[in-house]
């Protein structure tokens, strides 16, 4: 009998926790988004970050993309020459990349590389007592370190989605056309014919809120890290931890509201 209360004690401070912590969260994205129309307009922030997140990301998305279209590719040409259906090599490596992949294995590469990055910077800031010397000089935190970030997500995601899918769709006519044999022209005429707005409109939705999940939880970890390298060590893993694993719950459920 001691062991089932202590195991519902355990159970019901948990869930205390996740709700309590999801509350905070909602709370703090709230007030980032709430104070997006007012001034001051931190142009050269955003654009600092649009850099950081995005711009220095890219080589990792380019090598990414290309091996993973290439690694489809090679995957799915075997096992669609079993049924004589590599004519359909094109769409599914298209269409894999575009809906799904290409969004997920993105916002994953961003999260490991930018978003421990943001986790940290702005855990040190904390514990350096510099977000407090930012309130002491009447300048925002949220305007500051917040918003340009979350602006940045925004922007940057959707373009290293495009990147990765681009080079994601060559890798793959590099396997199946150059080491398969099949025809350019299959290839590429067969993507033509199965892609349409609507999947693409898909990728762009995920990769739009995959951006503000990121940049959200690793702001978030960052502003209310705890004291010393301790805590913004475990503030930087949780970061990386909770926007992977956010990033694959939320896909499931975006993908079910899409595709109904």
């Amino acid at each position: 009998m001691s062991l089932i209360l202590t195991l519902f004690k355990i159970i019901g401070a948990f869930v205390i926790f996740v709700i309590g912590e999801t509350g905070r969260m909602g709370i703090f994205l709230a007030e980032a988004v709430f104070l997006i129309p007012f001034p001051p307009y931190l142009f050269g922030r955003v654009i600092k970050q649009i850099n950081f997140i995005g711009v220095k990301t890219t080589l990792v998305i380019l090598l990414t993309g290309t091996f993973t279209g290439m690694v489809l590719a090679l995957q799915i040409y075997f096992t669609l020459s079993e049924f004589g259906a590599e004519s359909r090599l094109g769409p599914i490596v298209a269409l894999s990349l575009i809906k799904e992949l290409g969004p997920v294995i993105c916002a994953l590469m961003v999260t490991g590389r930018a978003g421990s990055a943001l986790a940290a910077e702005i855990g040190i800031m904390r514990i350096t007592e510099q977000i407090d010397a930012l309130d002491t000089m009447a300048l925002n935190p949220y305007k500051y370190l917040i918003i340009p970030n979350l602006i940045a997500g925004i922007i940057s995601l959707p373009l290293l989605n495009f990147i990765f899918v681009f080079v994601g769709v060559w890798g793959g006519y590099a396997v199946g056309v150059g080491l398969m044999g099949l025809s350019s022209g299959t290839y590429f005429g067969s993507i033509r014919d199965f892609v349409d707005s609507a999947d693409i409109l898909e990728g762009l939705y995920k990769s739009l809120s995959f951006g503000i999940l990121i940049t959200w939880i690793s702001c978030y970890k960052g502003y209310f890290t705890g004291y010393g390298a301790e805590g913004v060590s475990k503030s930087t893993t949780q970061a990386v931890v909770m926007s992977s694993v956010t990033i694959l719950i939320w896909d499931y459920f975006l993908t079910s509201i899409l595709v109904a």
